[in-house]
């Protein structure tokens, strides 16, 4: 789904400006307290942002929504993702609202919501949500002597270093290990080392420093040449990239060579199957990822499922299917026997722990597929419907075709930025960078005719 407000993930945008408004903000906050009403108790909102100069905005808009609806809301300040998806279920809330724009640089912002259960909400939810911000809401808010409450809330951030802890065996000891993590000056830049150095690691922290400005900036998932280059300078065994609001990670190996979602899920696939762990007979990823894993895990009699982009839909077919692997190629790695949500922390700390039961290096654990030659290029858009268009149609139906049954090509709109993406892949690295190099032209002159 993609409406006026809600895309792929939530709502994002640049801050301060629609959707992601003050205004808006609050009517969300209305309307998400109005939807998960449950009965006659006293109704509870946990509340947890990243480190964004306009966090302050949202989260003051949001409490103010919500507390309108008749909801408490507890503030946890700046927190993963994946930990307001456990606080949820652990304190019993109504409803949990993470403030983050995840990978995206400081200037923009975002609203994630989830249910009572810890997971995000259904496009039937959300849509049911979006079509109240526009309308009349204010007769349904609670009464004078309803209004709801908020706190601050201590220790959070222990409760999900404990959590994070307890994902590995209980004798597991990180000692002996040499771990490099960026943090992205995001959310996770107390938790991640913290549960680093109790498992027993040395540990070198990069970007621990937010500003409101420099989260994400070039640092963290999206940017690891830092962490390659800090994992070389102090000889790390591993180097361990989150994004903003670290529900997505990228590993760096000893040599500093980046091992990406697809390869991450094989290595985890791969060692769940042969402890009797992997539930389903397969893995759920999206359409993103590369067809290397799909022949890898085809060769462990395992399937891969495909969805569309989203961790969300990820989510939403592992448990529709029983599976407890999933992720994307990007890093959202979910693991739902813990968590409900990617969660970039728990999913380094099940790659530590391949390390340790076979006590060998990241660089020859890691690498359990050659990627098949595959291309992703961004087309910016400021408006229309390119792929509408006759001559769009046309390239990509011919692409398909040159393709083959060798190959794969996949164009959608973002559902977080003003961008096309184009992806093939195939055997053929000439043929697929001509393939998308074409499809990418003929989108951009229909851009410009628009």
């Amino acid at each position: 789904m993609a409406g006026r407000y809600f895309g792929t993930d939530g709502i994002r945008g640049r801050a301060n400006r629609f959707p992601m408004t003050a205004e808006v903000a609050m009517r969300v906050g209305m309307a998400a307290g109005l939807s998960f009403q449950r009965g006659s108790h006293r109704h509870r909102v946990v509340l947890g942002k990243d480190t964004r100069l306009s966090g302050y905005m949202i989260e003051n808009a949001m409490v103010a929504g919500l507390c309108a609806a008749g909801m408490d809301v507890f503030l946890l300040g700046p927190i993963p993702t994946p930990a307001v998806a456990m606080l949820v279920r652990s304190l019993r809330a109504d409803i949990g609202v993470m403030i983050s724009a995840s990978h995206n640089p400081y200037y923009d912002n975002g609203i994630k919501l989830f249910g009572p259960d810890g997971y995000k909400l259904s496009d039937e939810i959300e849509e049911r949500i979006e079509g109240m911000l526009d309308k009349d809401i204010e007769l349904a808010l609670a009464d004078s002597d309803g209004l709801g409450r908020a706190k601050r809330v201590d220790g959070v951030h222990d409760r999900y270093i404990e959590f994070a802890k307890r994902t590995l065996p209980r004798s597991m000891s990180l000692s002996g290990l040499r771990i490099v993590v960026d943090c992205a000056n995001g959310a996770a830049y107390k938790v991640a080392p913290e549960a680093l150095w109790e498992l027993g690691a040395d540990v070198v922290a990069l970007n621990v420093d937010p500003n409101g400005f420099n989260i994400n900036k070039e640092c963290g998932s999206t940017h690891p040449a830092g962490l390659q280059k800090k994992v070389h300078e102090v000889r790390a065994d591993i180097g361990i990239a989150l994004d903003g609001d670290a529900d997505r990670v990228v590993i760096v190996d000893e040599n500093g060579a980046i091992v990406d979602g697809d390869q991450i899920m094989a290595l985890i696939a791969e060692s769940w199957q042969q402890s009797g762990r992997l539930a389903g007979g397969g893995v759920v990823s999206t359409v993103m990822s590369n067809l290397g894993l799909e022949r890898f895990l085809g060769d462990m009699n395992l399937q891969l499922h495909r969805t569309k982009v989203g961790d969300r839909y990820v989510v939403e077919h592992m448990r529709a299917h029983g599976l407890n692997v999933g992720g994307e190629q990007s890093g959202h790695i979910v693991l739902s026997d813990f968590s409900t949500t990617g969660d970039g922390l728990v999913s380094a700390l099940q790659v530590l722990a391949c390390i340790k039961r076979q006590n060998r290096p990241v660089s020859e654990l890691s690498k359990k597929f050659e990627p098949v030659p595959q291309l992703l290029k961004n087309v910016h858009i400021s408006g229309g419907k390119p792929l509408e268009e006759a001559p769009v149609k046309a390239a990509i139906e011919d692409a398909r075709h040159r393709l083959g049954k060798a190959g794969r090509l996949v164009i959608r709109p973002s559902g977080t930025e003003p961008l096309i993406r184009v992806m093939a892949e195939g055997d053929d690295q000439q043929l697929v960078e001509a393939v998308v190099n074409d499809i990418v032209e003929v989108i951009s002159e229909a851009r410009s005719a628009a």
